[in-house]
């Protein structure tokens, strides 16, 4: 049996056991000597506790959990076809010359009335409250407006805004840091995806909604169950004691209490030196969720869409059922194992669905409904997804219903390699993994001069985080267009279930995805037999 993971150390949360040997379910050294000097996740939390639950530095990395589940999307295989082509217009005439991979049309669309088209099946995760997305949103901003993929502004942003302003109600007047994010993106976006805002307990209470709706005239908003890589609702870091106060009064739960005098004391001494902000937990029922999908709509949104994470599977037929009565326009499941660094570390490895496992129960719960006559929302899944293969593999798998797949980390990494290879042209201090390319932007990313037609003067108001991804997208799609037309698809709504292969009898049964040595049995029998 493979060991699915090894407990008491990783490096997200800056621990290791100092012995070659570990006990498999423990992760505690097999001979365990006192006197060590460290640095296993006991050792470390045996002084500074709580803190080790959580992945660091903060506000400087990303963290994903890397626990290997018994069966993932590797289990899978795309299937390939030497005969036919589907899904060129119908006024092409299907041949090798038009029959070609450039052809492919990797566009998708989601909503119920007022569709949004992307240019590729992908987006964003929800890039909130954090560090790191707020000191990297011009690069994000930008680069999903010209790559032509939704901008996910995901929730709290207002609430930790430090110049929030209230009215006398309590709701939000100003929010420089919201205006912000949304005048960035407005800047580029070109009329492919859309930037939507998310929006959980602290912001309904905030009037989030009412301000982005009055102010900015948006119109999609989201809603949220939870989290993908957690179930306890959201949480950042704060290191000043101030801060710590002032969140806490906007009614957030900070922990340590930060008004205590023990723990002043000890902030004061350097033993404590940051505090978590959490947002509370969501209770959902069916009556309410409706109730709230109809004011959102009252408020003059367009678009109501819905992010849930890996819960049980009776939360997911919730929201699937829920999302159907209500008519949103998207609805977002995002596997396990998740997260962009502010989950406790041991949730992140050992809590919820792992998004195989939860696609197949989201796909097979929709052709109930869609049997039943309802119409299911469009879907996208998320949790781990980082390549084309990966993202045909989801496509395919919940055909017809997903339209979409949402990645986090992976469209947030080439924003700040964007965005550090501008400061390191200005250190003039390159590493040799980019200066083999060159030592202008020009040079180094491939697809500048391409983007300078298109923009013109605006260019010097991209900045290299955009462009980052931006070239990544673009590999997303060639890649996308490759494997689309080996499998002789030239338009997304094509792709099926049937363009698979389960690698294991395991992946199979998890999946309803034909196994290997039975996928198109009867039709190669046939012909052996003709």
């Amino acid at each position: 049996m493979v060991n699915l993971r090894q407990p008491n150390s990783n490096d997200a949360t800056q621990t290791f056991n100092r012995s070659k040997s570990v006990v498999p379910m423990s992760g505690i050294c097999t001979r365990c000597v006192d006197g060590c000097r460290g640095n296993c996740e006991i050792f470390k939390s045996s002084f500074r506790g709580r803190e080790v639950l959580y992945p660091g530095p903060f506000g400087e990395i990303t963290a994903g959990a890397d626990k290997n589940y018994p069966v993932d999307y590797s289990h899978l295989n795309i299937q390939g076809y030497a005969v036919g082509a589907v899904g060129l217009p119908e006024c092409i005439e299907v041949d090798p010359d038009t029959a070609r991979f450039p052809n492919v049309d990797t566009t998708t669309e989601y909503g119920w009335g007022k569709k949004v088209k992307m240019r590729v099946p992908i987006f964003t995760g929800a890039l909130g409250s954090t560090d790191i997305a707020r000191k990297n949103w011009e690069h994000f901003a930008a680069g999903a407006a010209i790559a032509g993929i939704t901008l996910v502004c995901g929730e709290n942003v207002c609430g930790v805004d430090p110049d929030l302003k209230l009215d006398n109600n309590g709701l939000i007047a100003q929010s420089p840091e919201m205006d912000r994010r949304i005048n960035l993106y407005k800047q580029f976006t070109d009329g492919y995806g859309e930037m939507l805002v998310q929006m959980n307990v602290e912001d309904t209470r905030l009037g989030v909604a009412e301000y982005i709706s009055s102010k900015h005239n948006m119109d999609t908003i989201e809603l949220k169950w939870g989290q993908g890589a957690k179930c306890i609702g959201g949480e950042i870091k704060v290191r000043s004691l101030e801060r710590a106060i002032q969140l806490k009064k906007r009614g957030y739960i900070v922990t340590p209490d930060p008004e205590k005098s023990s723990v002043q004391g000890a902030f004061k001494l350097g033993a404590i030196r940051e505090f978590e902000r959490h947002s509370r937990l969501g209770f959902v029922d069916k009556e309410s969720f409706l109730e709230e999908v109809d004011r959102l709509r009252s408020l003059g949104f367009k678009r109501i869409t819905l992010k849930t994470g890996a819960y049980s599977m009776v939360e997911t037929a919730m929201a699937l059922r829920y999302g159907a009565d209500a008519k949103i326009d998207l609805l977002t499941y995002d596997g396990a194992p998740g997260g962009t660094g502010m989950s406790p570390w041991p949730m992140m490895e050992e809590w919820g669905t792992p998004t195989f496992y939860l696609q197949s129960l989201v796909y097979e719960f929709a052709e109930k409904l869609n049997a039943n006559g309802m119409r299911v929302p469009d879907l996208a899944i998320g949790g781990g997804f980082s390549s084309e293969d990966g993202i045909y593999k989801a496509l395919a798998m919940g055909s017809p219903h997903f339209k979409a797949v949402c990645m986090g980390r992976a469209l947030m990494i080439p924003g700040m390699v964007g965005k550090n290879i501008g400061v390191w042209l200005s250190e003039e201090n390159l590493p040799k993994t980019v200066s083999e390319f060159g030592h202008r932007p020009e040079e180094i990313f491939i697809h500048y001069e391409e983007l300078a037609e298109c923009y013109g003067e605006d260019m010097k108001n991209i900045p290299l985080g955009a462009l980052g991804i931006y070239s990544y997208v673009e590999k997303i799609k060639v890649g996308l267009q490759q494997l689309m037309a080996g499998s002789r698809r030239f338009n997304l709504s094509t792709v099926s279930r049937k363009d698979l292969m389960a690698l294991t009898e395991e992946a199979e049964k998890v999946s309803g995805i034909a196994y290997v040595m039975n996928a198109y049995r009867d039709v190669a029998e046939e012909i052996l037999m003709d």
